[in-house]
């Protein structure tokens, strides 16, 4: 964009009609009447929408295992666990602080506000792509990209879509950051890359589209290191204010298991086929409208192409193409819809919109509609571990649902709140890259310790005929066979009190 148009007032030009195209980069004057009602208007629009589309969120207390594990991070935290030593996960540290600190505010017993703060974070996606829009193609523009984002936003399984977890917290700042480079704020377009980051690792990939944004507005030395500062700072800070060494283990370095696609091929291969079919039944409406652009080579936007580009990737890495990756397609996806439109007839426009809205509404109704049974499992478990134990007492649940700590109310026993990290099984990779010399390098060492000088008063397997059940587990079979003994069944799952 030239250097007179960074400024966020529109340039002197000549009036846009209503449906007229404007040209990247180019904006249609306005009336001060119109520009100080058209943002009040919008938001008030968008933020119905997204209280609209969010409604099944309220619905059940817990979406996914994520919002359990969460849950759980949070209250070790809030009783002196440190993170990256005594509560772990694979994760940045952004969203175990953040449940830490509604919890503080708010209680621990209710993940209300954080679903709450799930909604600002899509509505606050959703303001900056129409801001982004409207800079670059006008008022209309504005409005379709921010409607269009929120219609896309639900477009998974409920279970992927409705949960406040890394992914919704991490797009609000993907999207800032392409706003600030957009108006060459490099210093806090690196924050807001850091943030993303620092929410999830693969945020990291709008660095990409940042980056070519840089390049093209000709701040060559000073803006890169502004950029490099804003990005590299705050997560040093977050390493520090943690376990540095830990913060690097378990967050870059030893995931590497995890992140292998061996094991499971046609399983994980047709999640992701899936997903993606999933996805492109919410884009329903916008694909004929990108279609037709680029068949005729209108295409333009090379850095939402790369932001779309660099999001595909993140989407692949790991290899697990779980459903909740594909909320980082959304933003990209939805302003490339935009751009397409900017080039194609007026009625496009309400077509496309009245496609999306159809879409969104049949998403809308799965997620009113959807059961989720392992949250009734993990309910009738943890009311009979609530039943077996004292408030103090010590529990290890050998599972993938790390929820049932939280609604039992019950101190876990080990740092690992998922069998996936001694086990390898995390993702539904159920292959043969399954067991205990899979494991995260150095975690059955630290197990072993930790079930010898604090063994749990419970131990609760709930595998379930699952890989990683204790008989496939020398060490953990030999710990039940010794010390402890089973006195009750629930759904399968096998409750071991412990003896002497």
């Amino acid at each position: 964009m030239p250097a007179e148009q960074r400024s966020d007032d529109p340039p002197r030009s000549t009036p846009a009609l209503p449906h007229q195209r404007v040209e990247p980069g180019a904006r249609p004057v306005r009336t001060r009447a119109g520009r100080s009602a058209y943002w009040p208007r919008l938001i008030a629009a968008l933020t119905l929408l997204a209280c609209v589309t969010r409604i099944p969120s309220f619905r059940i207390e817990l979406w996914n295992p994520d919002e359990g594990f969460l849950a759980v991070q949070a209250r070790l935290l809030a009783d002196g666990g440190t993170l990256y030593e005594t509560v772990v996960d694979r994760k940045p540290p952004l969203l175990p602080w953040l449940y830490e600190g509604a919890f503080a505010l708010f209680g621990d017993d209710s993940l209300l506000p954080l679903k709450v703060l799930a909604v600002l974070a899509h509505l606050a996606t959703a303001v900056l792509l129409a801001s982004l829009a409207r800079r670059r193609w006008g008022d209309g523009a504005g409005r379709t990209a921010g409607v269009l984002y929120l219609f896309l936003s639900i477009g998974l399984n409920p279970e992927d879509t409705q949960a406040a977890t890394f992914e919704v917290f991490m797009l609000p700042a993907t999207a800032a950051a392409m706003w600030l480079a957009d108006r060459r704020r490099w210093a806090w377009c690196g924050a807001a890359v850091a943030a993303a980051f620092l929410a999830k690792q693969t945020g990291g990939a709008v660095l990409l589209p940042v980056l070519w944004l840089w390049w093209r507005s000709g701040a060559r030395r000073a803006g890169i290191l502004r950029l490099v500062a804003g990005a590299v700072l705050p997560v040093l800070a977050a390493a520090l204010a943690t376990d540095p060494r830990g913060f690097l283990f378990w967050t870059v370095t030893g995931s590497g298991a995890y992140a292998s696609f061996t094991g499971s091929e046609l399983h994980v291969l047709s999640r992701a086929l899936t997903n993606a079919a999933l996805l492109a039944v919410a884009c329903a409406g916008l694909l004929p409208a990108v279609v037709r652009v680029l068949r005729t080579a209108r295409t333009g936007a090379a850095d939402l192409w790369l932001w779309f580009g660099a999001s595909a990737v993140a989407v692949c890495v790991g290899f697990h193409f779980f459903g909740h990756y594909y909320l980082q397609l959304v933003p990209a996806i939805a302003l490339l819809g935009t751009a397409a439109l900017q080039s194609l007839p007026r009625d496009w426009t309400p077509a496309t919109l009245t496609t999306s809205a159809l879409a969104c509404a049949l998403f809308l109704g799965w997620g009113m509609l959807a059961p989720r049974p392992d949250l009734a499992h993990a309910e009738r478990l943890a009311t009979a571990i609530g039943r077996a134990t004292d408030p103090d007492d010590r529990v290890l649940v050998w599972g993938m649902h790390p929820e049932t700590y939280w609604l039992a109310d019950r101190t876990p026993a080990s740092r690992y709140l998922t069998a996936g990290f001694l086990t390898n099984y995390s993702g539904g990779r159920n292959g043969p890259q399954v067991g205990e010399k899979y494991a995260v390098d150095g975690a059955w060492d630290v197990f072993r310790t930790e079930m010898a000088e604090n063994p749990p008063d419970l131990i609760v397997d709930d595998s379930r005929g699952k890989p990683y059940a204790p008989e496939a587990l020398p060490t953990l079979r030999a710990l039940l066979a010794a010390r402890y003994e089973q006195t009750a069944v629930v759904e399968n799952a096998v409750i071991y009190r412990r003896t002497g």
